[in-house]
């Protein structure tokens, strides 16, 4: 039909009647006469050829050359030339349709039904038991599990509680990622396999500032798993889809869209959130946000919500941040961050753009301190790698190791100058980087 139009011409077999006399001047009527409706022909079309010579003044030119031999004289060369345009207008727009419906198919499935029975497997259910008030806090881990941990529990006035969160296989013997705030201060781990199973799990690491945790299980054969995405290729308005153990119902499973990247929710230093509109409640937190291979690029983590459910306002920890932490917490059950000892402000360039980033105070006794930073120098770069926020430096030094040297490209009074610093290990608490 949009071929059709472009021409000048409606075919019959399309449900549309009428006028049975040729209107002249139709086929410009997309631009050059856009008053003049398309001709409407009553029998129907049976080929290409004939289409062409029913619309008007390409039909005329054609028959006149058919009349005076088709190709021996001056208007059978116009037409044949008229012609291949025609066709090649055709063959652009027939294509043009068929990769446009493609697109379409790929950009919006018919069923999430084959990814999911691909990935829920690997899907988990966390309940914890978590001891709090009176001595919970301050209970030895040599005596949690004997007889005395009950005696000091019932004399100090304890009490357990109850909760439940989601996690994902990463691996077939059994590793597990979930959320810090969910497994970080349990006393005792159960993780539900989808098939009914339950085991109970052992705590490997949690890391605080991005609130990642790694349990891990042991069974008598290999658990499906899932693997990593690039969060980073992830792009708004992206499909996307959540699981986990909303409410403690079982494995559940919501799509969505991403809503939006890089939010920033007060929550910590490294705040990078996914947002997404796919519903999450609580009980989905750990769980994994997949993508359309059925990859992870996120892990749910919070919502936003007056009422306590899902309001369609989600955000998952992008899987470039999680991969990282989760690979160390497995090597060394800890994450060991840089520091430099300096309190940070974002700086206005012109124009409203990043103008670098401030340094508003210097520890004393902190690694900037001796390598000689001082207050009100402007860092532009750090290993020659742009920074324009406070938050965009503190990822860049935060993951350094321990024992590396950093350059920080700077302006002082006016001049640009390169300063090396010798990273330090990040003391528990600190606020500034």
């Amino acid at each position: 039909r949009a071929t059709a139009a472009l021409m000048g011409w409606t075919p019959a077999f399309a449900g549309v009647t009428a006028n049975p006399e040729p209107v002249h001047g139709a086929a410009n009527s997309i631009g050059n006469n856009p008053g003049t409706p398309p001709v409407v022909i009553a029998s129907p079309i049976t080929s290409l050829g004939e289409a062409i010579s029913r619309a008007p003044g390409q039909g005329d030119c054609f028959a006149r050359a058919r009349n005076d031999g088709v190709f021996g004289v001056r208007h059978g060369k116009a037409a044949v030339r008229r012609l291949s345009s025609l066709v090649r207008l055709w063959a652009i727009v027939l294509v043009t349709a068929l990769l446009a419906g493609q697109a379409q198919a790929r950009s919006t499935p018919e069923s999430f039904s084959p990814l999911v029975k691909r990935v829920l497997p690997a899907v988990v259910n966390i309940s914890v038991t978590e001891t709090t008030g009176g001595i919970a806090g301050r209970l030895p881990p040599e005596l949690r599990g004997t007889p005395f941990e009950r005696q000091l529990r019932e004399r100090f006035g304890s009490r357990q509680t109850t909760g439940a969160g989601s996690g994902f296989i990463i691996d077939p013997t059994g590793y597990i990622v979930t959320n810090r705030h969910v497994v970080g201060r349990a006393d005792r781990i159960a993780v539900s396999l989808t098939d009914g199973t339950e085991l109970p799990a052992k705590l490997i690491g949690a890391d605080e500032l991005t609130d990642i945790a790694l349990i891990k299980v042991t069974a008598n054969r290999p658990l499906p798993f899932v693997t990593f995405g690039d969060s980073r290729a992830v792009e708004v308005g992206d499909w996307i889809l959540a699981a986990g153990n909303p409410f403690g119902l079982g494995g559940s499973v919501s799509a969505g869209i991403i809503s939006a990247r890089g939010r920033d929710l007060g929550a910590g230093p490294f705040d990078d959130f996914l947002q997404l509109d796919a519903p999450i409640n609580p009980g989905n937190s750990g769980g994994p946000t997949f993508n359309m291979d059925g990859e992870v690029v996120g892990v749910n983590t919070a919502i936003v919500s007056p009422s306590g459910g899902s309001v369609g306002i989600g955000f998952a920890i992008p899987s470039e941040v999680v991969a990282r932490i989760v690979a160390e917490l497995r090597s060394n059950g800890r994450i060991e961050r840089g520091w430099v000892g300096i309190g940070l402000a974002d700086i206005e360039g012109p124009k409203g753009e990043g103008g670098g980033v401030g340094i508003a105070s210097v520890d004393r006794a902190g690694p900037a301190a001796r390598a000689g930073l001082r207050t009100g120098d402007i860092v532009t770069a750090v290993n020659g790698e742009k920074v324009d926020t406070a938050r965009d430096m503190i990822r860049r030094v935060a993951g350094q190791s321990p024992g590396a040297t950093v350059t920080l490209t700077l302006r002082r009074q006016g001049r640009a100058q390169d300063l090396p610093i010798t990273i330090a290990r990040r003391p528990n608490g600190r606020g500034e980087e």
